[in-house]
């Protein structure tokens, strides 16, 4: 199952499942709810099971949106195929705070 939920440290959310085509339109809607007034948000993708090119437009709206309203947008326990994905597509070096692997803050 697919999920963004709130870590209850503020802006730390954990993203969990597939992220791919079928879940970006909900996911997008549930960024836009869950991080609300959020002065910086943090996402731990360690959890993502499956991703794709929509995935990684997902992680750069939020990045926009973001920018938008003054907010940091940065990503954590990027899986591997993503990252990947990313270093591909030539867009890693705008995924900022992406760190593969490692979970946020565990």
């Amino acid at each position: 199952m697919t999920g963004l939920a709130s870590d209850g440290d503020g802006g730390r959310f954990r993203l969990t499942g597939p992220a791919g085509f079928r879940q970006a339109a909900a996911l997008l809607a549930a960024g836009e709810r869950l991080f609300g007034a959020a002065p910086a948000v943090t996402v731990d993708l360690a959890g993502v099971t499956a991703v794709d090119s929509a995935t990684l437009a997902l992680l750069l709206e939020w990045q926009r949106q973001g920018r938008e309203r003054g907010r940091p947008v940065a990503f954590t326990g990027m899986p591997e195929r993503l990252a990947a994905l990313a270093q591909l597509s030539g867009v890693a070096g705008l995924l900022a705070g992406a760190s593969p692997g490692a979970a946020a803050g565990r």
